[in-house]
């Protein structure tokens, strides 16, 4: 186990990947870093040395209707100086269990899609050449297709999406076929998914005409509409899914839109009737054990987050997948 073999302050050369402690410096104070860990350029040397980066995209290009979700990850920063150390259902303490670093935000062009993508693609592949694991807060989700690009080089992924939509749109306004509604389509006609390995949980709202449905599940993509998820219960659908990702490598996409709006309304597309917060929690805890490569928090829109309780939302959320990803790479050595 890594955090075994390197002892329970992860360190190195001197140098500590474990957060600022509240304890030592009031968590209001000092540049705000996700989860108040060290902020490690890929730059910089100490960077071969970490297993986890979180990494903030601020880009919402392929935004349709309400934008702000480029505002996502300074708001998720700020919120998420309220993370602690340890996880206080499993004990996890994601930090001891491997090297942790905030690697901070990937180049982005706001006025141009496609050199966008490219830019955040190149970014990321220099993550992945450095055998560091990506933990993203988005940015509208049209930025996970260019994280796909990068971690999928060797094949295709498999994938656990909880989300309210497919996106598995194809094109919008007359075929424009790269918005925040087109990724997974996109990922999967890319060869970055493997569709018999992808589902999707807590698809609602209403539709244009359902072909975004129709095409995922003739592709194999396994659909999870809220209604089964809430009838079959969360340990059920949580089971199939693990099952039908099995040990392959696996990503994890997590809208904020899927939860709620009465628990997380700072976002682009709220669609009622979604899960709770602690619906959400649990279904994440259950990825735990997954041979999982990275994941990512999506489309929190900061100007109509005005609270600031769906920033907190999504740093607690970000937080649960760094437990089951620091996990996954425990293992992995």
């Amino acid at each position: 186990m890594l955090g075994a073999e390197r002892g329970l302050k992860m360190t190195g050369d001197d140098f500590s990947f474990e957060p600022v402690s509240g304890f030592d410096l009031p968590r209001f104070a000092g540049i705000p870093t996700f989860m108040r860990l060290p902020h490690v350029p890929l730059t910089d040397p100490r960077a071969a040395q970490v297993d986890i980066g979180l990494i903030g995209v601020p880009w919402d290009g392929g935004t349709t209707n309400r934008p702000g979700a480029r505002h996502g990850p300074r708001q998720l920063r700020d919120a998420s100086t309220m993370i602690r150390f340890v996880h206080p259902h499993t004990g996890i303490s994601p930090f001891r269990l491997v090297r942790c670093a905030d690697l901070g935000d990937a180049p982005v062009n706001p006025a141009d899609v496609q050199d966008a993508l490219a830019r955040i693609t190149g970014f990321y592949d220099a993550v992945v050449d450095r055998g560091i694991m990506p933990l993203t807060a988005g940015g509208d989700h049209l930025v996970s297709l260019p994280i796909l690009r990068a971690l999928a080089r060797s094949g295709p992924l498999g994938m656990i999406h909880f989300d309210a939509h497919t996106d598995l749109f194809d094109g919008y306004f007359g075929g424009f076929r790269y918005t925040h509604g087109t990724p997974f389509r996109r990922a999967i006609e890319e060869d970055l998914l493997d569709p018999e390995r992808v589902v999707q949980i807590g698809i609602r709202g209403t539709m244009y005409d359902g072909e975004d449905i129709e095409w995922g599940q003739a592709q194999g993509v396994r659909i999870v509409m809220i209604e089964e998820l809430m009838e079959r219960g969360l340990d059920d659908v949580m089971a199939e899914a693990r099952e039908r990702v099995g040990q392959e490598p696996t990503y994890v996409s997590f809208d904020i839109d899927g939860i709620d709006p009465a628990y997380a309304p700072g976002t682009g597309t709220p669609e009622i009737g979604g899960f709770t917060t602690f619906q959400a929690q649990r279904m994440v805890r259950k990825l735990n054990g997954l041979n999982l490569v990275g994941a990512d928090l999506v489309e929190i829109s900061p100007p109509f987050d005005p609270s600031g309780g769906t920033a907190w939302v999504g740093a607690s959320m970000m937080f649960e997948l760094l437990c089951v990803l620091a996990t996954a790479r425990d293992e992995i050595g």
